[in-house]
């Protein structure tokens, strides 16, 4: 009577094939999710833009946002108020990097020391740029 099972040639072989897969699809699915964190990043930093951009708008009053770039963060002051505090860097962990360190947005929603803003957003090889235009619009 034979005993039936797998030679360790045999599982030798499937071991090497499961990691060859796995050797090529785990950074597939790295970078994958590094697209989605930096796409989820930069959503939430065009959102932030937009909300100070509405508070000046709404409350007819200058609306400061301040970019750290060396804390990965956002902040929206009208004069010496903090309104809101949004730290990208953490939340998402993803790189924030931006041209400016602040953006100003005067009673009518325009950017005052925008026409150069933009931030950039990194995690791994991915990349996403936030650009404000000299009217203060979020593309």
């Amino acid at each position: 009577m034979g005993v039936k099972g797998f030679t360790v040639f045999e599982l030798l072989i499937v071991m090497m094939i499961t990691g060859i897969v796995m050797a090529i699809a785990v950074p597939r699915a790295r970078a994958g999710l590094d697209r989605a964190v930096v796409r989820s990043a930069a959503t939430d930093v065009r959102a932030t833009l937009g909300l100070a951009r509405t508070l000046a708008l709404a409350g007819h009053s200058v609306v400061v946002v301040e970019v750290d770039s060396g804390r990965g963060m956002l902040r929206i002051r009208r004069g010496s108020n903090v309104l809101l505090r949004r730290a990208v860097e953490y939340a998402h962990g993803v790189e924030l990097r931006a041209t400016r360190d602040s953006l100003v947005y005067d009673p009518y929603g325009m950017g005052r020391g925008a026409s150069n803003l933009s931030v950039l957003i990194r995690k791994g090889a991915a990349v996403e740029t936030v650009f404000v235009s000299r009217h203060g619009r979020i593309r």
